[in-house]
């Protein structure tokens, strides 16, 4: 999963999200129906208790969703929506999305992800999970959900 053509081009368009950018975001699997996001837990994306803060998790989720339906050769994906339960706080050194294609159809696709925090010795705690539909469009159709 992780030498897969697409890989660089996939890594190119997270690069290119300035959001992506600033929390320092990384690609580190793409391919066959799946993605893996990754990005340091760092002071800034903790909220008052110490803990990572729910937007940020939210953020990986969503990232990780559509980066997952598009591995599996949808066009120009777009989150459509998703849900996400927060299961335990979020402590440690990385926060990592693992997402994977439930179905894809012609037009969406649905996939879940899976969110840990791990810590210095490699512990993972699953902390988060999600769900989506991500709308796909042919080149030259509009991008997202109909109007």
């Amino acid at each position: 999963m992780n030498d897969t053509p697409g890989l660089a081009l996939a890594r190119a368009t997270l690069a290119a999200q300035p959001f992506s950018a600033l929390l320092g975001t990384r690609l580190t699997a793409f391919g066959d129906g799946a993605a893996t996001l990754e990005l340091d837990i760092r002071e800034e994306l903790l909220q008052q208790y110490g803990y990572v803060h729910g937007g940020v998790l939210a953020y990986a989720a969503d990232n990780a969703l559509t980066f997952a339906a598009g591995s599996a050769g949808g066009a120009r994906p777009v989150t459509a929506g998703f849900t996400i339960d927060y299961l335990r706080p979020a402590t440690g050194t990385l926060l990592r999305a693992e997402a994977r294609v439930v179905r894809a159809g012609r037009t969406r696709v649905v996939c879940r992800c899976d969110l840990y925090a791990v810590d210095d010795e490699g512990n993972r705690s699953l902390c988060a999970a999600a769900q989506g539909s991500i709308a796909v469009s042919a080149p030259g159709e509009a991008a997202g959900p109909a109007a």
